[in-house]
């Protein structure tokens, strides 16, 4: 692996935590005048720098994906219910109704289903904030990158849109991670994931929005739409960021996944230095254990080296048992 790789692997993990920090205090307002866009931290509901619960779940979904080597649905859903257990301060609807049925007794898989039934245009961005490790450590494996993406959606989030939705950013993380420029990744991905019309549509759309069409809500649509328009309407990781987390409304959700995309685009070493000393926050929630930059780091190092042979092996039995 090369410099350049690795320093792109890495802002991969910074830029989404950073995004989603500087995005927090905008959360719920309304777009920043274009002449008085925030480009520092500050604070909000949380202290300045702080992450949420976007990192939150992330942090959560890597830890599993380290533990066992490879993407375990049971396990990922158990280590979001003892997070959630915790009581974060912010958790999405229909993130909780999913692990409320969980904790209720539900296996995962029946829980996802029932809620989804019970909410059938319920689309959150809340797998797709939360994607960026699987891209970390299937960044070389565009089959396995494809299936755990989707799969990882699917212990909350089973629309179809969140579930093509993560496999498409992740798609787009991972070939810039390897080199590819941001426009060519962006229609790369396009042409390979599959996806209803309806987000393929606004996809196709996204880098041709005006400032004042994007709504930035917590729909997975809106999401993906502000975090393109962003990236591909600009050429640094600064700008990017800046440019999105000011369209308010879900800020701190549209911040973490364009940061994670710039990220992958121009590498840790773009990062604006300022945010990255700010960056922080309590994982485990309750532990008083305090995350910053360099864990950060060393998370994306270690979810970059970490699918083996044997995980192969195993995703190839699974594929044939299936």
């Amino acid at each position: 692996m090369n410099l350049q790789t690795t320093h792109r692997l890495r802002g991969v993990a910074v830029g989404a935590a950073v995004g989603d920090a500087l995005g927090m205090p905008l959360e719920f307002d309304l777009a920043s005048p274009p002449g008085k866009l925030i480009r520092e931290m500050h604070a909000g509901r949380l202290p300045a720098g702080n992450f949420t619960d976007d990192t939150e779940m992330a942090l959560a979904l890597a830890e599993s994906l380290l533990a066992l080597r490879m993407l375990d649905p049971q396990d990922v859903s158990t280590r979001f219910l003892d997070w959630y257990k915790r009581r974060p301060p912010d958790v999405g609807i229909h993130t909780t109704n999913v692990l409320d049925c969980i904790e209720q007794g539900e296996t995962w898989e029946n829980a996802a289903v029932v809620v989804q039934k019970r909410y059938p245009d319920s689309a959150g961005n809340g797998s797709v904030m939360r994607s960026w490790p699987v891209a970390l450590m299937c960044w070389h494996d565009e089959e396995m990158l494809y299936t755990w993406s989707r799969l990882q959606s699917r212990v909350t989030h089973t629309h179809e849109e969140c579930i093509a939705g993560c496999a498409f950013i992740n798609s787009m993380i991972a070939q810039m991670i390897n080199g590819t420029a941001p426009f060519d990744a962006y229609q790369r991905a396009l042409a390979q994931v599959d996806m209803p019309e309806g987000l393929r549509q606004t996809i196709r759309l996204a880098p041709r929005r005006k400032r004042d069409e994007l709504r930035n809500t917590g729909w997975v649509r809106h999401t993906v739409e502000s975090a393109l328009w962003g990236l591909l309407n600009t050429d640094t990781f600064e700008d990017a960021l800046v440019q999105v987390i000011n369209l308010g409304a879900d800020a701190d959700t549209a911040g973490a996944v364009v940061g994670a995309l710039a990220g992958a685009a121009y590498g840790l070493e773009a990062i604006p230095e300022a945010w990255k000393i700010m960056l922080r926050g309590e994982w485990p929630l309750q532990s008083g254990s305090i995350l910053r930059l360099t864990d950060f780091i060393t998370l994306a190092d270690h979810l970059a080296g970490s699918l083996n042979a044997d995980a192969r092996r195993v995703f190839n039995s699974r594929n044939q048992a299936a």
